[in-house]
């Protein structure tokens, strides 16, 4: 969990199961996520790739933080488009979303936009109505 924590039992350590209760009595908890095999991080002029990677996620009173250990390579910078193809790598296609007319009509009413105005907010927004609303009354 914590590198150089576990497994110290005997040499002044504490055990992961006791860190872990500690932490947890603090309002913070734990989770490792199972079968992570890669992680990708994109930046402007590289790509930074963690293989064989193991995660954990520290929830400390909502606020999230992600730790991450692993073989790191970099490589050259794919693309700056999240849905980009990687030479290799399959494509990345995320599915759009569902968008019931009633939503489409509440951001009609709230915005006096066209519906496929509303409708192609939302999609971008990914059915978040908040955004849409906010994305068309900016214009």
């Amino acid at each position: 969990m914590f590198p150089g924590l576990g497994g110290m039992s005997g040499r002044g350590g504490m055990s992961p199961r006791k860190m872990k209760g500690m932490l947890k009595s603090m309002g913070i908890d734990i989770e490792e996520l199972d079968g992570v095999k890669e992680v990708l991080i994109r930046m402007p002029d590289k790509d930074i790739v963690i293989s064989n990677a193991q995660v954990a996620i520290m929830d400390a009173h909502g606020v999230r933080s992600f730790q991450i250990s692993g073989d790191v390579s970099e490589r050259a910078a794919s693309s700056d488009s999240i849905g980009s193809v990687v030479q290799d790598e399959p494509a990345l296609v995320e599915p759009v979303p569902e968008i019931p007319d009633s939503d489409v009509e509440l951001v009609e009413a709230q915005t006096g936009a066209k519906a496929e105005d509303a409708k192609a907010a939302l999609v971008e927004a990914k059915g978040d109505l908040a955004a849409a609303i906010m994305k068309l009354s900016s214009k």
